[in-house]
């Protein structure tokens, strides 16, 4: 078997409305029951047609091994155009694939002059501005003979929802996702050949508050953006006989009222279902001549980012009666989404569902910590058959429903859980012999279903859910393992871009909501040390993770912008000793009543400094920039310089005597020597003094366990992630978490509540954890020369209280896989998977070169090692080899 499979365009599958300016670029995956199978050529055909009769481009036979990210550099894309492409590859010996089965990208509009269409929205006097009543827009139009194609090009102020005759168009949510407004829209395209009949057509769309219109932040304010919901589409119309229709908003469509009496995403969502009406009735009354307004169309871009979409469904494991006589549904697990819902009773009857993530510790509905978000859904029954209703512009993040108005004769299945969050393709699976730390994982993977809402929000429940640029950088390593957050990123950090200050200042959060900057703020809004540092950290980390060098080259004028940035602060341009800093944010060392952890934040401020410089020179190399690679070096030694004058004492210790200081000094190879020795000593002293617990916040957590295994104190990172007392990742789930926690004690031991100002319990930036369970205790990792797993390294470092250990993740050329298991007899077996085209580096921890076998043979003479040599002194083996599955087993010596 030599085959390709899995053809992807910009690491999706088929997509349609592509940015027709930017030239495409194709992926694909090999397949094969060899090992070393290697690919030595490719080919692509792009046509117009599927049979490929119609030949646009054709690269040739090139001889090379690239499969992903392969540029279609010298080909003339054209507007709303469908391009069919397909591969062919050779490999080593000269066996091809033959050509791959089809795939398609298709383009969009032309550009911001090709928008024909108007901005409409309902007139004042039917919907004031000020009022939050969902408005509907529709229009009709005839269709006269066969069709070939349809696409539908929209966007929005605000949130739309679209209905072509009686279907819904398309299966996303929360459109059109929440960009830098003032910058950047995105529109979405979608195929409606299949919803168009001939004759009469109706074509209808629903508006909501969204991020644009409604709350926003956790200040209470409103209208971020804009006070006016509005929408721009067109429909295009494409007939066998050549021949084009266009249906365009404008002043000829007409406004309504809807059903929807208010939507808002913090406060929720309420309906009244006696004001139902067919909106394709053309004899109603109350429709008016929908509104032209004004609004920029040159800020208009194509979908980037991956939608949200419907992708689990959860029923409620129990109806509850609390002490207090409330009714309560518990879903079983922390989610993100909405309650679909039956009821049946008499016109006009009122039910509420109240949501929120916690019982108290008596067993009553607690909500305190959701602050003023309201997360309501109030429903108004019509009256007669059973109703089922779920909402349309808003998501609550919840565990427990509280039910008013339902009666005494409620049933779990009249509820259903509905799932919502970007639809990122799933990569990671990881499995081990401990159901608690099982758990954790299971918790960290929702953490990030339940945050990755088209914006890497802190938590999704509360008056916040914004795009901390902090929890972000924290945790997109661990986030790229779980799930391809590529396209996610690219959009998130386009926005970044587009927000940041002209002199290179980062905001807390992406996107920002507000267009000036402050600075008379208890706490300036931007530009804090480990938040702003997601400008180097974020895109550095995909370019490891994906091989992605355009998104790279794309933000590094930012990155360049943010060095420059800190460069200018203070009057020593190689410390960082001024402004506003979050520090080790929550660190458990903090003075009483504060949130700031015992770290100085100069300190954490010139080692982030220092760290976003080195990222900064790496992707200058990458990108070929020799002239600012060479300064950056220059200027990381500098800092580094700096940082040793300032923050390491003349005996050779780090000034700053807290764990996160020292596992910071560590990961960012700001020390060496004894001075390297002594922080490795003085962090293993703290962790000692605190019962081996940790004391570290959101900066110093991610890095913990890691700087551990990486300096010979493996066992201690085990015993970390295995406490179950507070402070540590298995405390939360003993006490029945299903996500990850914002505070170690959001839960206390007794049952109370750390606080109700600021306590989410699902908020990811610890689950960073989940990073070193991918990358040290299974051990698969990437290699910054040859990204995006072409080289793949496996180095599983085993622990006490693990017996066996399965991950894999699913990278762009196939499927990584490393397991390992022990017996109580001593007996090691190491199993690897290396996808086809790249080329594994795999370390046997206790192997020795004598009495190694792979598959039943000595592993020198197995097909597909290259190399062995011993390792870490001669307690490991290392070794070389090509693409293929493995098995390796031997008796440890550790």
């Amino acid at each position: 078997m030599f085959q390709i499979t899995k053809l992807r365009c910009e690491y999706k599958e088929n997509p349609i409305g592509i940015d027709w300016k930017v030239i495409p670029r194709i992926s694909w995956q090999l397949l094969s029951d060899v090992r070393d199978c290697a690919q030595s050529a490719y080919q692509v055909q792009v046509a117009t047609d599927r049979a490929f009769e119609a030949v646009r481009w054709d690269s040739g036979k090139i001889n090379s091994a690239q499969s992903i990210h392969v540029e279609l550099d010298s080909m003339q894309l054209e507007a709303r155009t469908r391009y069919y492409y397909r591969v062919q590859a050779w490999d080593g010996f000269g066996a091809n694939t033959g050509w791959s089965t089809a795939s398609f990208f298709e383009t969009g509009l032309a550009d911001a002059s090709g928008w024909q269409a108007e901005w409409i929205t309902a007139p004042e006097s039917l919907i004031p501005q000020a009022d939050d009543r969902s408005p509907q827009l529709r229009t009709f139009f005839e269709v006269a003979g066969a069709v070939e194609s349809a696409r539908i090009y929209v966007t929005a102020l605000g949130l739309y929802e679209l209905k072509l005759n009686d279907e819904r168009v398309g299966d996303h949510y929360f459109t059109p996702g929440w960009t830098s407004y003032w910058n950047r829209l995105q529109y979405q395209t979608y195929e409606v050949t299949g919803l168009l009949k001939e004759g009469d057509n109706a074509l209808g769309a629903l508006l909501g508050n969204g991020w644009y219109k409604g709350y926003l932040g956790y200040r209470g304010q409103k209208e971020t953006y804009g006070a006016n919901r509005a929408l721009l589409l067109e429909l295009h119309i494409r007939y066998k006989d050549g021949s084009e229709q266009h249906v365009f908003s404008g002043n000829r469509w007409q406004a309504g009222e809807s059903a929807i009496r208010m939507s808002d995403i913090y406060m929720g969502e309420h309906y009244d279902a006696r004001l139902e009406r067919d909106w394709r009735d053309r004899s109603q009354d109350g429709w008016q001549q929908a509104a032209v307004v004004e609004h920029p169309k040159d800020i208009i871009v194509a979908q980037e980012n991956v939608p949200v979409t419907k992708l689990e469904r959860l029923k409620p494991i129990e109806l509850v009666r609390t002490p207090k006589g409330e009714l309560v549904l518990d879903m079983g697990q922390n989610m993100v989404g909405w309650l679909s819902f039956s009821v049946q009773g008499e016109a006009g009857h009122t039910v509420e569902l109240v949501h929120a993530e916690v019982l108290d510790s008596e067993g009553n509905f607690y909500r305190d910590n959701i602050r003023s978000a309201q997360q309501c859904v109030r429903y108004t029954l019509k009256g007669g058959e059973k109703e089922t209703y779920e909402p349309h512009f808003t998501f609550q993040g919840f565990r427990f429903v509280l039910l008013a108005g339902f009666g005494e004769n409620v049933q779990l299945d009249d509820f259903t859980g509905v799932v919502l969050h970007s639809n990122m393709e799933r990569t990671g699976d990881f499995e081990c012999s401990d159901p608690l730390v099982n758990q954790l994982h299971h918790n960290i993977l929702w953490g990030q279903k339940g945050n990755f809402l088209d914006v890497p929000t802190d938590c999704p429940q509360r008056d916040e859910r914004l795009g901390w640029t902090g929890d972000a950088q924290m945790f997109v390593r661990t986030a790229s393992y779980l799930m391809n957050t590529a396209p996610f990123f690219t959009k998130w950090l386009r926005d970044l871009k587009a927000d940041q200050k002209p002199e290179g200042g980062i905001p807390f959060f992406i996107p920002n909501l507000q267009r000036s900057y402050t600075e008379d703020s208890m706490e300036k809004s931007h530009s804090s040390a480990a938040w702003g540092d997601a400008a180097t950290i974020c895109p550095w980390t995909v370019y490891e993770m994906y091989g992605d060098a355009r998104l790279l080259a794309e933000q590094y004028d930012s990155m360049k912008k943010w060095i420059t940035y800190m460069r200018e602060q203070g009057s020593n341009p190689y410390l960082w000793n001024t402004g506003f800093h979050f520090g080790d944010w929550l660190g458990l060392d903090s003075k009483p009543d504060s949130y700031i952890g015992a770290t100085d934040r100069d300190y954490v401020a010139t080692a982030f400094y220092a760290y976003s410089t080195e990222l900064t020179r790496k992707a200058a190399e990458v990108l070929g920039h020799a002239e600012d690679a060479e300064y950056y070096r220059a200027l990381h030694g500098n800092i580094v310089e700096a940082f040793s004058s300032e923050f390491v004492t003349p005996s050779g210790r780090l000034a700053v005597s807290t764990q996160t200081a020292q596992v910071l000094a560590l990961k960012f190879g700001l020390v060496e020597g004894a001075v390297k020795e002594r922080a490795v000593q003085k962090l293993k002293d703290l962790l000692a003094e605190a019962g081996d617990h940790l004391t570290t916040g959101f900066v110093g957590t991610p890095y913990l366990n890691p700087v551990l295994s990486e300096n010979g104190h493996n066992e201690l990172a085990y015993k970390l992630l295995f406490q179950k007392d507070y402070p540590s990742w298995l405390y939360q789930v003993t006490k029945g978490a299903t996500t990850i926690w914002e505070h170690w004690d959001g839960i206390k031991e007794d049952g109370s509540f750390w606080s109700a100002d600021m306590n989410s319990f699902n908020h990811y930036a610890y689950g960073a954890i989940g990073e070193w369970l991918y990358r040290y205790v299974a051990g698969i990792g990437t290699d910054e020369a040859l990204p995006g797993f072409k080289r793949v390294h496996i180095k599983p470092q085993p622990g006490a209280g693990l017996d066996f250990v399965r991950a894999s993740v699913e990278t762009m050329y196939g499927s990584v896989a490393s397991s390992w298991s022990r017996s109580e007899d001593g007996m090691m077996e190491v199993r690897v998977t290396v996808p086809a085209n790249t080329t594994g580096v795999v370390v046997l921890p206790g192997a020795k070169l004598q009495g190694l076998l792979e598959t039943g043979v000595p592993a020198e003479q197995a097909a597909g090692v290259h190399r062995m040599s011993a390792a870490d002194g001669g307690s490991s083996v290392e070794v070389e080899l090509g693409s293929g599955s493995y098995c390796f087993t031997y008796v440890s010596v550790g």
